[in-house]
């Protein structure tokens, strides 16, 4: 049972939430250097009018020209922090710096390899979209993402199965089973859905970063009762960046995520459940994640068997929307309800916890 009269374990939690608040008050600094130079680059959001999604152009016509690729604040101030506290503890002899020091070749070398590759990734599409190329102008469409998403996964996959030796799976209360070569599609199935499902919930202002938090704390809470206290520090660094980026991103948002942060946050958090093989709880964790892109794809399947639609507008928080409820009230409903099911994916993945 865990004390907190043991010493060590004081140290460890304020490791943890040392870094998280680092990385907010960093975050914090580093906006209003991104904001202008998304600002002065007029690099903003494009709302496509062509007909395809009338109700969701009229919904959103009016943030045409939000800045957009405001996940960059995400995926760069966490590495930076990561190789600045490795650096710093190198060169000075000094505990309080080494104890800062997350980088584990084991548990965070591949989640900050991995947020980096999918943030440059999705940046490259924002940048598509921003200046109109690709299909129909809108930078890349669903096949190529998903295309983009499964190479990005393909190499957490390998890495996982050749490097680190990874092909056992952990079903909660019941015990670890051995998968084999089994493991590499697993694996890719994960991060594609995750990164799929995070880019679908990026549509309305504070939605994405707002469900995201909850998921990354339990994954976060997991890693450090494992006894991974370094997996657990880059999921508060996570959280801290978010926490930053939530309060620019709040109705009415100074910048949008992009799709350079819901790719890069939705590969990651599939990784980080992988790392604590605890990705059966993910439908619970990202219950409004799984909604989201459950929407997308009975609405797609309806349209094309069916020639009529199920919602009025998909993803499903558009469907509300064009209902009537305002933005804030979807998000916020939508907040309450990932934090309670992430509460319980949390019980459910602390029994028996797996390697």
């Amino acid at each position: 049972m865990l004390s907190f009269e043991n010493p060590l374990l004081v140290i460890e939690v304020s490791r943890v939430f040392a870094i998280l608040a680092i990385s907010f008050i960093a975050a914090m600094l580093a906006t209003p250097l991104l904001t202008h130079f998304l600002y002065k680059y007029k690099i903003g959001k494009q709302i496509r009018d062509d007909g395809s999604s009338p109700i969701f152009s009229a919904l959103h016509k009016k943030k045409a020209g939000t800045p957009t690729m405001g996940g960059l604040l995400i995926w760069i101030i966490v590495p930076i922090l990561a190789i600045l506290f490795w650096f710093l503890s190198a060169i000075i002899d000094n505990p309080i710096l080494s104890s800062m020091n997350f980088l584990d070749r084991a548990h965070t070398y591949l989640p900050l390899g991995i947020l980096v590759l999918a943030g440059t990734v999705g940046a490259v599409d924002d940048l598509m979209g921003v200046f109109k190329i690709g299909p129909k102008g809108g930078g890349l469409g669903i096949k190529e993402r998903i295309l983009l998403y499964t190479f990005v996964a393909a190499v957490g996959a390998f890495w996982f199965y050749f490097k680190l030796d990874w092909d056992v799976i952990h079903i909660p209360a019941i015990g670890d089973f051995f998968i084999g070569i089994w493991y590499i599609p697993l694996f890719i199935f994960i991060i594609v859905a995750t990164s799929f499902s995070l880019n679908e919930t990026d549509g309305l202002d504070g939605l994405a970063g707002g469900v995201t938090l909850p998921a990354f704390g339990v994954f976060g809470a997991i890693a450090f009762a494992q006894g991974n206290v370094e997996l657990a520090m880059f999921c508060a660094a996570i959280i801290g960046t978010l926490l930053a980026f939530l309060w620019f991103n709040v109705h009415p948002a100074r910048f949008m995520m992009g799709d350079t942060g819901s790719m890069a946050l939705g590969v990651t958090l599939g990784v980080v459940a992988m790392l604590t093989n605890s990705f059966l709880i993910l439908p619970f964790v990202c219950f409004i994640l799984v909604i989201e892109s459950l929407s997308v794809i009975i609405q797609l399947t309806s349209k094309k068997f069916r020639h009529k639609k199920v919602f009025r507008s998909a993803p499903i928080h558009h469907h509300f929307e064009a209902l009537g409820w305002p933005e804030c009230k979807v998000t916020m409903r939508f907040w309450i309800i990932a934090w309670v099911m992430a509460a319980i994916g949390l019980v459910i993945g602390l029994m028996g916890m797996g390697n």
